[in-house]
């Protein structure tokens, strides 16, 4: 959460995250947005959070009518039905320059690998490696704040270079 930079004002959009990590949100900014799948999922924010802003479908589809974002936490990435470039493109037109994209597994590359035995369906992508994510962040105007590929722990911070 702290690699997101989040104060108050700032506009952060979550995409397939727990209700734990709304929770901790929602104390930090008044302008938060989220986006599922799930309409359970959404419902269960929304019931706690009526001032929440919930929508329900994929990333790439989020309204422009909710940019700029200062903060955008991509929760489970190899979940999502769209290429990196795809994402992080979609994502380009909608963060604030100097905003942050960040991509995060906080269980890591071997736990991800576990979830795809069990959920082949729903994993359908892999954690990008550094030198992949760079390449796709730079063609979508994005620089690599910081990368941390670790057993435990998977946390890439873009920076939005577009001005």
């Amino acid at each position: 959460m702290s690699a997101g930079k989040v104060q108050e004002g700032s506009r952060v959009l979550v995409s397939t995250g727990s209700e734990d990590f709304v929770d901790s949100l929602v104390g930090l900014t008044s302008s938060l947005f989220v986006v599922h799948d799930s309409l359970l999922v959404l419902a269960c924010v929304k019931e706690k959070y009526d001032r929440v802003k919930c929508w329900q479908g994929e990333i790439v589809h989020v309204p422009e009518k909710w940019a700029p974002f200062d903060a955008v936490f991509l929760y489970f990435l190899p979940a999502l039905p769209f290429k990196l470039d795809q994402v992080l493109g979609s994502l380009s037109g909608k963060c604030a320059p100097g905003g942050r994209v960040i991509i995060s597994h906080p269980k890591g590359k071997a736990v991800l690998e576990q979830q795809r035995q069990q959920y082949p369906d729903v994993v359908v992508s892999d954690l990008p490696d550094k030198t992949y994510l760079q390449s796709v962040a730079a063609a979508q105007s994005f620089d690599v704040a910081e990368f941390v590929d670790e057993p435990d722990l998977y946390l890439a911070v873009l920076i939005c270079s577009r001005t």
